[in-house]
């Protein structure tokens, strides 16, 4: 079995992997990076992102209406230091990555051109039509091609850290082609792999996103942060769990329930003004909009598709015009997956996981608790989206805490010494005896498919939108029994080459793992806060909960629960005050 000995083993090749790779790659040159994925980067999920990229631009916004905007988004969740220093450096990467390619839309001066999105006053989310993420991942990916210190792994599924001495020393990870497991010795670590949203049945999320860097960064001993909160966005496609960018709320989509009335003023958002000046109303922040359709549920006035409950979003007054040159991928979706054309017909949408604002305890360097490892992206958490992250912060998190974790190795791996060898074929012949064990297991009718259906629904039922003690307590029950189900868990396909079924149970493993943790931080946080809304605590409880959670690994057991103070500097926590009216 190959050892590959490397610097820096960086796991995750989407905006925040390659964007570390790049910053280790041309600061040092003489250092070896290996980029291992899943995929082949361009299939990263960045490349599904739509709407934009937030970063102050205008002469009419500033950093500190940047702050305000994403603290209160987070509902004073968020670590005020890292969002200080985030949105200092927001506008730097953005700049960056024009230059080296990435094709941002104009206005008629000439200017980066930014759109106006949900939660925000000013408008700041530049933006390329409204295939951004896509963009961004293409310019990121032709850029670390110059460096030939980054060397790629692609389709490699990462298993398991190598820690010892209470040190991260390196990785295992399967390559799919030969199904050999392989193990990387690395002086340092960087985790990028995304988030967790195919916890829940549907989401944007594509199928790439089950929580494995969560997961190895857990089960080796780092906390799991905030995980109770979790991102609905309001407008995915029935049936497909596709998004339907922010964006187009942005350039003036309307929300509508199935009497036609624009029910978002009832939920403290604002006055109904005429479009183009609705700049509350359909551009709150992404968790009332959620919680708003499930009030509008509640009372009848959503409307019954084969696909489930669904409103409407209204974009015909926008004009063929504006929307083949701002959201054409999005009218195309639209076409392709439901037969209708927005440009002549309202849209049906409804909320739809779409983002994890938990994730591994990092602080601002990127660094995680445990020596060696770092962590970017949306599988960490810094924490600057709190308990609701404000739209379009997500892709430039990416760069910018992408490019911070490289300067954090860069820091540390001048006094580390090289991964010990024989700790790391230990940890190599544990993972292989556990991979094993899977294709040795005789039938016992427990299937991949059948535990990972009770998973979703068991989410969706108990720590959805809303939730309380009754729900939880159950969810927590049947993923406690679903973890000991999984021991039982049988493989139809016992081959080697592209075992998609090894692939599938190990992402499920993970995905249990995520979803106790997201659990029971839920089910121990007796508050209304951000995305996370307790039916039985209907209030947000400042005295008691004004701190993050902490999930921590306890092998078969429960995670245990910790909390740790959230850091505020300047922001005291207030009611959220959108369109003139308090939420």
């Amino acid at each position: 079995m190959e050892i590959i000995k490397t610097d820096i083993a960086i796991i995750g090749a989407g905006a925040a992997g390659l964007s570390a790779a790049i910053a280790i790659a041309e600061t040092d040159p003489t250092l070896n990076i290996s980029l291992i994925s899943k995929v082949y980067p361009m299939r990263s999920h960045t490349c599904a992102a739509e709407g934009g990229a937030a970063g102050v631009s205008k002469p009419e916004d500033s950093l500190d209406k940047h702050f305000d905007d994403t603290v209160s988004g987070g509902d004073w969740l968020c670590d005020q230091d890292a969002v200080e220093w985030f949105v200092e450096q927001a506008p730097k990467e953005l700049a960056r990555i024009e230059r080296w390619g990435c094709p941002w839309s104009r206005d008629e001066e000439g200017n980066v051109a930014v759109r106006p999105f949900g939660g925000m006053k000013v408008e700041r989310t530049w933006y390329a039509a409204d295939k951004t993420g896509f963009h961004i991942l293409h310019t990121l990916f032709q850029t670390s091609l110059q460096y030939p210190s980054i060397q790629r792994f692609d389709e490699y599924y990462s298993t398991d850290l190598i820690v010892s001495d209470g040190r991260c020393q390196g990785v295992t990870a399967i390559e799919m082609r030969s199904g050999q497991l392989k193990a990387f010795a690395a002086k340092c670590v960087i985790i990028a792999t995304g988030g967790a949203g195919r916890v829940f049945p549907f989401t944007t999320n594509g199928a790439i996103k089950t929580g494995d860097g969560m997961a190895m960064a857990y089960r080796a001993g780092v906390p799991l942060k905030d995980m109770e909160f979790v991102q609905y966005h309001p407008t995915g496609l029935p049936g497909t769990g596709i998004l339907m960018t922010e964006g187009c709320r942005g350039e003036g989509g309307l929300l509508v329930n199935k009497d036609g009335y624009r029910y978002l003023q009832d939920y403290g958002l604002g006055p109904p003004d005429p479009w183009p000046r609705n700049k509350a109303m359909e551009l709150g922040p992404r968790d009332i909009l959620s919680q708003a359709f499930w009030h509008e549920q509640q009372k009848g006035r959503t409307i019954k598709t084969p696909h489930g409950d669904v409103i409407h979003m209204d974009m015909r007054h926008l004009g063929e015009v504006l929307i083949n040159e701002r959201l054409p991928f999005v009218r195309d979706l639209a076409l392709s997956y439901l037969g209708i054309d927005m440009v002549h017909e309202p849209v049906p949408v409804r909320p739809v996981i779409h983002y994890t604002m938990g994730g591994i305890d990092t602080d601002r360097q990127a660094r995680t608790p445990l020596d060696g490892l770092f962590a970017a992206g949306e599988c960490a958490c810094v924490s600057i989206n709190g308990s609701n992250r404000l739209g379009s912060n997500s892709l430039t998190e990416c760069l910018v805490f992408g490019r911070e974790a490289g300067k954090s190795v860069i820091d540390r791996i001048t006094t580390m010494s090289d991964a010990d060898t024989t700790l790391v074929k230990q940890q190599r012949d544990k993972s292989q005896s556990e991979m094993a064990d899977l294709f040795m297991r005789e039938n016992t009718g427990e299937s991949v498919s059948g535990l990972r259906r009770e998973m979703n629904d068991t989410m969706e039922s108990g720590a959805g939108i809303y939730r309380s003690a009754d729900s939880l307590n159950e969810t927590c029950a049947t993923i406690a029994s679903l973890r000991e189900r999984f021991n039982a868990v049988t493989l139809e396909d016992k081959s080697n080459v592209f075992n998609t079924d090894l692939i599938q149970a190990l992402e499920l493993k993970s995905m249990i793992e995520v979803a106790q943790a997201m659990a029971h931080s839920a089910r121990r946080r007796d508050e209304s806060r951000g995305s996370h809304q307790r039916l039985d605590f209907t209030e947000r409880d400042d005295d008691n909960f004004l701190k993050h959670t902490l999930a921590g690994y306890r092998g078969a057991d429960a995670p245990s629960i910790d909390y740790r103070a959230v850091v505020i500097t300047k922001s005291q926590p207030a009611k959220r005050v959108y369109g003139g009216a308090k939420s």
